[in-house]
């Protein structure tokens, strides 16, 4: 976590973050007073100092809550512990965190503070909270909308980073090149490792990465190399270095980052055992317990390759035979003359157990010691034993006992044990002080990776939604637009078309979907310009330089503000801040006060706006500002339909053209339980007052909804599935990729044959089986979302099971949860349609067999009445599946 500096200057609020273990700082100058306080609401820091220019006010005081500017960063600092600092606030900062953590003045800070030239601002805390980027009581959290729910820790953190700090345009152009190619590919690709950066960097300064931690940072380098080889991900990899350079303040040309890669993880390879080496099992003798030796080797052993500590390793495979040896010659004649004794109830007992406070292997007996020695078997190993004693020299209770020979089998074992423990230690220190000079490759690689899963996370959920990718163009206009939070794949939500091209002043009943249209409209332009995709059937979305939503205002006691008051202080901020490059949206503004005024206030603001030229839409149900002398020139009235049916009026949720002046205010409160009784007075108060300006004229205008634009294009159009083999990991002779590869070629051979059948009676295009492979720690890609596919697993007990799904990613995530299948393969290949991968499915459930494989669920290929024809390899050519 970083220590948090926050000062103030002519151009804005400044805050400077410093991070100790990466030995880095960031700065960012001209923010707002909201946008400080929205990422002070949001990041974790271990200190915040505030810088004493802070304190500057009109008054001279520190009580900044007494005027308005100054009173939300003040409530937000005067809960926390905070210090004050002043001077140059980088310089006493890295000062300061110097002092914090006792390093030396020698130690040197790297400057990443990315230029924010061309970049939007930080989201106002307003907006965050209202458009659900940060986690707020009765608002969709779009984070969670955003990507699968199996998408949490550092991805998500970099999701949300994103939106609330959106990037420049150059860089959401890269993001959503990154994210259309991987809604595109047809590969497997790799879990995506993610490992935090400043662990990995305090890990290998204090020399304390253990073999888990070389493993992942292994895992993470040769996934980076296999992004490298896929002529697939190649492009993916290359467009990904923009956004992990901004996030990082490091840059790389891809072909050194490659070969860093290639050369780190020959280094740790050279070292470190690997998942799947069995050249170090642990030792194990049929007279010792095996959860001694589990307990005194498993946390060495293979940590690093035997070749290193030969020597070492023997030693303690001979100190072991030793023991057990040991253990055979003074404790198993015992156990054999205890067994052999035919006594009855309460006899003598005995074993040899494993005492694990001691970390010793002891007899445990008593009643064994004969009344009378006549030199039977044992009796001579009986006198040998002695009482176990403890590390301290105490008697270890009455029943356990040992020998000499056994004790001094243990010590030698101990200290072979401990060498070679200790020789492991070392050599993993050592190799976490070689990598240090490499930190920089690794923090950059390991972001990558971060940033990877992160958006196919996000393109696999996009995909699902059937959202779309925006043009970042000037103008803005948004077709069939959703409420992010509605599943448009499931056609919950009523549709609109938002062409914008300056302000919008729009009226409507109360729950007509004015604040949902604001809040739909300000996440698809939020997503556009972070380069995500976006809830609708097309978009053109300008790159804003700030977007704001003002939907509600609350008052707070604690600064003595009322709610209108916050209201005016968060449009001080919007208006200040607002560019003809800007999107500003208003939910019922001036709501919170005196109708007349607050209609003024309200005017004058849109008055202002207006000539600002800046884009966006303020709602209102204060209907007397159309009856103001306003002086705009380029706001438009836009209104929520609404249909007059059965005698009561009902909302449509379509935004149309013109002025509603119908508020629903009676309907809604009749629904929501208000009693009867005061809604009919209400209805004969508003009837004796305002029965004049109705019948005069200036009631409801009249609008017509524009038509509803249905797009019938789906977003997964069978492009036909062409033949030929693919696999994302690298061939090899051993068995069990021989064994996927005669899978693969019966699964063409049975498939195209029938493929083929079908075509011959027109009942499906000519098309051929693609399989793609998916290795162990690969998962499925984006395109195969929604998609009908036919997938046989490689069980690792060589059965295979054959399914069909539209949920690939999700089906390979439940079969890899089962005990023993973590690391099973898949083959899949894609068909159009159900129907055609339910007889495909059972065509191979039926035929598989036949060619002498294995099947975990032959039982299903009972439950459908085709796919029983008998079909034998031999009877093919081998042409015939081409």
């Amino acid at each position: 976590m970083p220590v948090i500096g926050v000062s103030r200057s002519a151009s804005g609020y400044c805050i400077v973050s410093v991070l100790e273990t990466m030995k880095t700082y960031s700065s960012e100058d001209g923010l707002t007073e909201e946008a400080v306080v929205t990422k002070l609401r949001t990041c974790h820091y271990h200190h915040l100092f505030l810088h004493k220019s802070l304190k500057n006010n009109s008054s001279g005081t520190t009580r900044w809550a007494e005027f308005g500017e100054g009173g939300l960063l003040w409530g937000e600092c005067n809960g926390r512990h905070f210090e004050w600092i002043e001077g140059n606030i980088i310089n006493e900062m890295l000062f300061k965190v110097k002092e914090l953590y006792g390093l030396d003045d020698e130690v040197t800070f790297r400057n990443v503070t990315i230029a924010s030239e061309k970049k939007p601002h930080p989201l106002h805390l307003g907006t965050a909270s209202q458009i659900g980027a940060i986690p707020t009581e009765g608002v969709p959290f779009l984070l969670k909308i955003l990507v699968p729910s199996n998408c949490t820790g550092l991805p998500a953190i970099y999701i949300r980073d994103l939106l609330l700090n959106p990037p420049a345009y150059a860089t959401a152009s890269t993001i959503q090149a990154i994210c259309k190619l991987m809604s595109n590919i047809s590969c497997s690709i790799p879990e995506f490792t993610c490992i935090s950066p400043s662990k990995l960097v305090k890990l290998l300064e204090l020399r304390e990465a253990n073999h888990v931690e070389f493993c992942k940072i292994k895992s993470v380098l040769d996934e980076i190399l296999q992004l490298h080889k896929n002529s697939e991900l190649n492009e993916i990899l290359r467009l990904l270095v923009d956004p992990t350079w901004v996030a990082t303040g490091l840059k790389f040309d891809i072909e050194i980052l490659v070969n860093e890669c290639e050369s780190i993880s020959h280094t740790i390879g050279e070292l470190i055992s690997l998942d799947g080496e069995s050249d170090q099992k642990l030792s194990s003798y049929v007279n010792i317990p095996n959860d001694f030796f589990e307990e005194m080797e498993s946390s060495w052993k293979s940590r690093v390759k035997k070749i290193h500590l030969k020597e070492a390793y023997e030693e303690v495979d001979k100190a072991a035979e030793a023991l057990s040896l040991a253990v055979t010659e003074d404790l198993l004649p015992i156990i054999f003359r205890i067994k052999a004794t035919t006594a009855p109830f309460g006899g003598p007992k005995g074993e040899i157990l494993y005492a694990r406070e001691h970390r010793a292997i002891w007899f445990k007996g008593k009643r064994f010691t004969p009344s009378v020695w006549a030199g039977t078997p044992g009796e001579e190993q009986i006198k040998q034993l002695r009482p176990s004693i403890d590390s301290k020299g105490r008697k270890v209770g009455e029943e356990w006992f040992t020998t000499v020979k056994v004790e001094d089998a243990l010590t030698r074992y101990h200290d072979a044990g401990a060498k070679a423990k200790s020789m492991v230690l070392e050599l993993l220190r050592g190799l976490s002080a070689e990598l240090q000079a490499k930190i920089n490759v690794l923090v950059f690689a390991s972001m990558l990776l971060v940033i990877a899963k992160a958006l196919f996370a996000h393109v696999s959920e996009g995909r699902r939604r059937k959202w779309v990718f925006p043009t970042l163009i000037q103008s803005s206009e948004i077709t069939g637009l959703s409420p992010y939070w509605f599943d448009a794949a499931e056609g919950s939500a009523v549709l609109n078309t938002v062409d914008m091209k300056s302000m919008f002043l729009l009226t409507g009943p109360n729950g007509g979907g004015k604040s949902s249209l604001l809040r739909s409209i300000c996440a698809a332009a939020l997503l556009g310009v972070c380069g995500f995709m976006v809830p609708a059937e097309s978009a053109s979305i300008p790159h804003f330089d700030s977007i704001m939503l003002h939907v509600k205002s609350y008052d707070s006691p604690a600064d003595g503000k009322s709610s209108f008051q916050i209201e005016m202080s968060e449009m001080r901020s919007i208006i200040t801040r607002a560019t003809s490059k800007s999107l500003v949206l208003v939910d019922e503004i001036c709501r919170g006060t005196e109708t007349a005024k607050g209609t003024c206030i309200a005017g004058s603001i849109i008055e202002t706006l207006d000539s600002i030229g800046c884009l966006g839409i303020v709602s209102t149900h204060l209907h007397d500002i159309f009856n103001l002398p306003l002086t705009t020139k380029n706001t438009v009235y836009k209104a929520m339909g609404s249909n007059y049916l059965n005698g009561k009026t009902k909302p449509t949720w379509k935004l149309i053209d013109g002025i509603c002046k119908e508020s629903l205010a009676f309907e809604t409160a009749q629904k929501e339980g208000v009693p009867e009784a005061i809604i009919q007075r209400a209805e004969e108060l508003y009837n004796s007052v305002y029965t004049k300006d109705l019948n005069s004229g200036s009631g409801n205008t009249k609008v017509q909804p524009f038509p509803c634009k249905e797009s019938h294009k789906s977003c997964n159009q069978h492009k036909g599935i062409q033949e030929g083999p693919i696999s994302c990991v690298d061939k090899s002779t051993n068995q069990m990729e021989k064994f996927g590869e005669d899978v693969e070629n019966a699964v063409c051979i049975v498939c195209n044959r029938k493929l083929i059948e079908l075509c011959k009676t027109k009942t499906t295009p000519e098309i051929a089986v693609r399989c793609v492979v998916i290795a162990p720690r690969e998962q499925p890609p984006p395109s195969t979302i929604g998609a009908s596919s036919v997938y046989v697993i490689l069980r690792p007990d060589k059965k295979l099971y054959v399914g069909e799904t539209d949920d690939l990613q999700g089906r390979v995530r439940a079969h890899r949860s089962k005990p023993g299948m973590q690391n099973a393969s898949f083959l899949y290949f894609l068909v159009p349609g159900k129907s055609m991968a339910c007889q495909l499915e059972t065509l191979l459930i039926n035929q598989l067999p036949n060619h002498g494989f294995r099947l975990a669920n032959i039982a299903d290929g009972q439950h459908r009445n085709f796919g029983t024809y008998d079909l034998s390899l031999e009877s093919l050519s081998p042409q015939s599946h081409r």
